[in-house]
């Protein structure tokens, strides 16, 4: 099979790491990779916002199979569109995609068919929005509609930071994406992130994982794309997941096709386990990164079938296997982000793979041969462990081989697991 995946971040290098291992593999590209994707694939220089240049190369290269990794080409309706031209591809329609295209619309699809979830309101301008959030007092939750790069969302925890949040949505901070505002109750609670496939009829469960998404240690600082995960989630007990499935992705697959938007790819559920049982926080139509990373470690099925399946409505044809072990990564990140941080800082050292640990690029290039540090968030330090504490530690300890200078990191990933496993 070629195989042709989209993207250049860490989740897609996991991906193409966990492709790469398939049988039934004849030729890997990737658009646009990364130099760790360069080690599985084929790079091609291709803007995957010009569709008709993506299916162009498809039909070049007789590719068999399309995987989308991020979600921008999803909402921009490149599924639909190779689709369309005959070419199967994993991944949501634009209809569908609108489950983390808006914010707005997965909250109106969770009232309609009765999915827990916090309450809420939208909004286009800001003084109603405002005023909401003084009629309902802090702490509350201000969001963005619209895909702003895992950052366009603000746990306020005064009233104050609930009414700059929204000036900055409303100013311009997130583009496009704070053209409309969802403002939601403040869910307490544990959360964690919830994996599963969907082909529009069947559902595959696969993993948990649970995401660190403030910038420092003991979950400080503002939100970012995410600074480390690992899977299994404790809190996510057999229990809790038949709940999931059936309180939550169940419904919203039925509720999908029904609404005409049958849904076809995987579901990343972002839950608050609180004291009434799962709700849902938010929905990604793609896999998350950083778990992206810790579930390809993770998963003992190969991955290309089961992508494949889901692509072609033949889901309950195929299993997903996982290691009972613990997988941990850790982000390395440009020193000053999520803020304004320097490109482009040379990356002296980057330690190979073992059996037990892996660094996946997510914002590196090769400038005149030499690796340097292109994004936000760079490296994702990926190991293995019979537990959460063993997988942390021999994931530090591989972060700490690397050299780069302009790099930092939190040290308290998995911090909620490590103290259960200590209790």
């Amino acid at each position: 099979m070629k195989v042709l995946l989209i993207g250049s971040g860490g989740r897609e290098h996991a991906l193409a790491w966990k492709i790469a291992q398939s049988p039934l593999l004849d030729q890997l590209y990737a658009a646009p990779g990364n130099p760790g994707i360069a080690e599985h694939a084929t790079l091609v220089e291709l803007n995957v916002e010009d569709h008709a240049a993506v299916i162009a190369f498809a039909k070049e290269k007789a590719i068999d199979f399309v995987v989308v990794g991020p979600e921008a080409p999803l909402v921009a309706g490149l599924a639909d569109d190779l689709r369309a031209a005959g070419i199967a591809t994993f991944g949501p329609s634009k209809a569908a995609a609108q489950l983390e295209g808006s914010k707005g619309f997965t909250k109106d699809l969770c009232a309609r068919y009765d999915i827990p979830t916090g309450a809420y309101q939208r909004f286009k301008s800001a003084e109603p929005a405002k005023q909401y959030v003084r009629e309902q007092g802090a702490p509350i939750v201000i969001k963005a509609d619209g895909l702003a790069a895992g950052k366009g969302v603000t746990v306020a925890m005064s009233e104050a930071e609930a009414l700059a949040a929204i000036d900055d949505c409303f100013d311009g901070a997130f583009g496009a994406a704070g053209a409309e505002v969802v403002v939601e109750a403040f869910l307490d609670g544990e959360e964690a992130s919830f994996f599963c496939l969907s082909d529009g009829k069947t559902a595959l469960a696969l993993a948990t994982a649970q995401d660190h998404k403030r910038v420092g240690d003991g979950d400080t600082g503002p939100n970012t794309g995410g600074m480390g995960a690992y899977s299994p989630a404790p809190v996510m007990t057999p229990a809790m997941v038949e709940r999931t499935m059936k309180e939550i992705i169940e419904p919203t697959i039925s509720g999908m096709a029904k609404d005409g938007n049958p849904f076809s790819g995987v579901f990343f559920a972002g839950l608050m386990i609180t004291a009434k049982g799962p709700e849902l926080i938010e929905y990604n139509v793609r896999f998350g990164d950083p778990e992206c990373q810790v579930l390809m470690m993770r998963l003992k099925s190969d991955l290309l079938p089961i992508l494949y399946a889901t692509a072609t409505g033949t889901l309950d044809k195929v299993q997903a296997e996982w290691r009972d072990d613990a997988a941990l990564t850790v982000v390395l990140a440009s020193k000053g982000y999520p803020g304004a941080y320097q490109k482009n800082t040379p990356i002296a050292h980057v330690p190979t793979a073992s059996e037990e640990a892996k660094v996946f690029h997510a914002g590196t290039a090769l400038k005149d041969g030499k690796l340097v540090a292109t994004g936000g968030r760079v490296l994702n330090v990926t190991a293995f462990g019979k537990n959460v504490t063993e997988a942390q530690a021999r994931a530090y300890a591989l972060a700490d081989r690397v050299e780069w200078a302009n790099g930092f990191c939190r040290r308290d990933i998995g911090w909620q697991a490590i103290a259960r496993e200590k209790a």
